[in-house]
């Protein structure tokens, strides 16, 4: 009797342990965390590669898992011409080669190509709009899952008759979103990357709202009206806030990597970009100084 209990207890307290152990790694699973940059605007002049490349070292040193970039990848094509825009994006392509991770990139208004009136290419050129993004970069809405989060990269941008960008998410991406959210458990958490703001502080702060917003991101907070945690990572502005809506959708917007056109900072938010921590299902976050602005300042003294 007293040695089968003795096995029993042993066998219990072996598969005790072996239960902590699984939950353990799977919790270890789910952890990890992300680098979100947004507004790189990298283009030749204004040692803007050299400020781009101290914002790649960071990340590497820092070493999450992938990095989402929020739009404004080079500044600019809007007004075309096709061998600047080739350049800018070789640049960007080349030098985004140098994250240790994988980079997930997201459309902003600077990226489209030949959209403005003084445009030397015209709406027929095959580049147009959305043609060089997808030449070098790929798709302008996509989705994928990581350790158990679902990412959404959304193109939030479309052009006006009269040759202006203008901020608004198409029948067709949202017929997209809709079969792309069936898919996924309401537990799940869902994160949005758009380049214009789904929803900011901004009108409230600065008393104007502009195109500098989504019109019908209504849409897309109806989607997701039943999804247990939403995070909304969006950029453009080069504005740094945070904001929570009834304890489920959060939003983040992501400051800007190039500041204020690389010659300081806009709205008094420093150039950084913003790195998201994951545990299993919830999330903290942090705004990382890249080390620009010194770099700035030190050049700028010493041509005094």
């Amino acid at each position: 009797m007293y040695r089968r209990f003795l096995f029993v207890f042993v066998l219990g307290v072996i598969l005790a342990t072996n239960v902590v152990s699984q939950n353990s790694k799977s919790q270890d699973g789910e952890s990890f965390s992300f680098a979100f940059l947004t507004d790189i605007h990298l283009k030749p002049e204004m040692n803007a590669p050299k400020g781009f490349q101290m914002a790649i070292d960071k990340v590497n040193e820092l070493n999450p898992d992938f990095v989402l970039t929020g739009g404004d990848l080079v500044y600019d094509v809007m007004r075309g011409n096709q061998a600047r825009g080739d350049t800018l994006f070789s640049l960007y392509k080349k030098m985004s080669a140098g994250f240790n991770m994988p980079v997930y990139n997201t459309l902003g208004n600077h990226d489209l190509f030949a959209i403005y009136a003084e445009s030397p290419e015209t709406s027929d050129h095959p580049d147009y709009k959305y043609g060089m993004f997808e030449r070098y970069i790929g798709k302008t809405y996509y989705s994928f899952d990581h350790k158990g989060w679902h990412f959404i990269v959304l193109n939030s941008l479309d052009v006006t008759e009269n040759k202006r960008y203008t901020g608004v998410f198409g029948e067709e991406e949202l017929k997209w979103l809709k079969n792309d959210l069936a898919k996924v458990d309401t537990l799940t958490p869902v994160v949005l990357t758009t380049h214009l703001p789904m929803i900011t502080s901004r009108a409230q702060v600065k008393g104007s709202n502009g195109r500098g917003n989504v019109s019908n991101s209504a849409e897309i907070f109806q989607m997701l009206e039943n999804y247990k945690s939403v995070l909304i990572l969006q950029g453009h502005i080069h504005w740094k806030e945070y904001g929570v809506i009834n304890d489920r959708i959060h939003y983040i917007t992501g400051g800007s990597i190039a500041g204020n056109g690389w010659k300081g900072r806009r709205h008094n938010t420093k150039e950084g970009f913003v790195l998201v921590h994951v545990n299993v299902d919830d999330f903290t976050w942090e705004y990382v100084d890249h080390g620009w602005e010194a770099e700035r300042l030190k050049n700028a003294k010493l041509r005094e």
